[in-house]
């Protein structure tokens, strides 16, 4: 090839580089514009439903185990969260898989769970888990769950992804199931007969016997990760404690591995509120696993909702959007809470007033700055019954 000709081919390779640096460019500009984009769901003149009445579904029952998911399908709004209930007999597993599109967190609402999970570096972990305990497993690693002991366990799984879905995902049996024999046998050095008798399709919910009280040791032996997938949440003492009531919660500050997604339990006694507030940098998705609660929604221009939650249903809060939850109930509430972001943010109502002067105030309200001297001077985060 002549200099010219090879001047010529290194200038087109160049231009042409240049050119798809701009085309890349050009998307991930286009991209952030349409994240930008006012969400169609949202945009209306009133705002849309943000509550769904999960544990009146049926779900995916197989024996006495069940799946119930509410996704961007069941609940158009939250389309930054999707969430499970999963309740699993003795002796029953949530067969082998992975999720390709969401990370998975998970807290045990009642009885006890063992897990294994493997990081694509070949480490794996088997931990068991009591009621209030939560784990966290990055999305595409492979993990099962199962029951323990002689009781049911019921769990809620949170997944950073709305448009997720629980019965869409990736299961060894159904992999398996649909990949010749001869291709198995020539994988794991063993004999086509090894093969006899496998499932043909998805298992999902796998029964058998109760599994041992002391979880056995991996085919390979133990090769530990580097972080933990467990945290003991609701042994640890509450985050914050208020006179009208309680807050656990666990990022990635406390739980290393949990990088997109933060947990939260709640607990309003009667009458108390979890004050006017909105996230910056997360949507919120809510599970009632005690009591009954009023959720307002504040969207702008006016739009203003109000929805009553009761144990087992779900709300959603877009991203940036204004809120606040009320115990309306006669007795304690609890509410589990999640967050697809692994750092908790938040600004109250009552932190961005105290946060301004007075004169500030007075200009803004078009009142006597006396008027915002008898008003918080610090973050209320939850008013008990007895505000005035």
């Amino acid at each position: 090839m002549s200099d010219v000709s090879r001047r010529g081919l290194v200038g087109s390779l160049a231009f042409a580089g240049l050119l798809g640096s701009i085309s890349n460019e050009a998307q991930a500009g286009d991209a952030s514009f349409q994240n930008n984009v006012p969400d169609h769901v949202l945009a209306g003149a009133e705002l849309p439903t943000f509550k769904f009445e999960l544990e009146k579904t049926e779900g995916k029952v197989i024996g006495n185990s069940f799946g119930k998911e509410a996704t961007v399908e069941q609940l158009p709004i939250s389309k930054g969260i999707a969430g499970v209930s999963m309740r699993l007999e003795p002796g029953a597993m949530r067969e082998l898989h992975w999720h390709a599109t969401a990370a998975e967190w998970a807290f045990v609402h009642e009885g006890r769970v063992r897990t294994t999970v493997i990081d694509p570096q070949g480490n794996s972990e088997t931990n068991d888990f009591e009621a209030g305990d939560v784990w966290y497993f990055p999305r595409g690693h492979g993990h099962m769950l199962e029951a323990l002991g002689n009781s049911p366990a019921h769990f809620i799984l949170i997944f950073d992804n709305g448009y997720f879905s629980e019965f869409g995902t990736f299961s060894i049996t159904d992999w398996v199931g649909h990949v010749p024999k001869s291709l198995l046998a020539k994988n794991f050095g063993v004999p086509e007969s090894a093969f006899d008798g496998f499932p043909q399709s998805e298992v999902y919910f796998a029964r058998g016997a109760i599994p041992p009280q002391t979880p056995a040791a991996p085919l390979q032996g133990n090769k530990w990760p580097p972080v933990t997938h467990k945290y003991a949440l609701l042994s640890q003492e509450p985050h914050r404690i208020f006179k009208g009531g309680r807050e656990w919660r666990v990022d990635s500050t406390k739980f290393p591995i949990s990088k997109t997604v933060t947990g939260v339990v709640l607990e309003l006694d009667p009458g108390a509120l979890r004050e006017l507030h909105w996230h910056p940098s997360a949507d919120e998705w809510q599970y009632v696993l005690e009591g009954e609660v009023s959720v307002t929604l504040f969207g702008s221009h006016g739009r203003f909702r109000t929805e009553t939650l009761s144990k087992g249903d779900v709300g959603y809060i877009p991203q940036g959007y204004g809120h606040s939850i009320e115990n309306i109930g006669p007795g304690k509430a609890r509410v589990l809470i999640g967050f697809n972001s692994g750092v908790y943010e938040a600004i109250d109502l009552s932190q961005w007033i105290a946060g301004n002067p007075l004169d500030v105030l007075a200009t803004n309200f078009g009142k006597p700055d006396s008027l915002f001297k008898r008003f918080p001077k610090q973050d209320v985060f939850i008013a008990d019954k007895t505000a005035p």
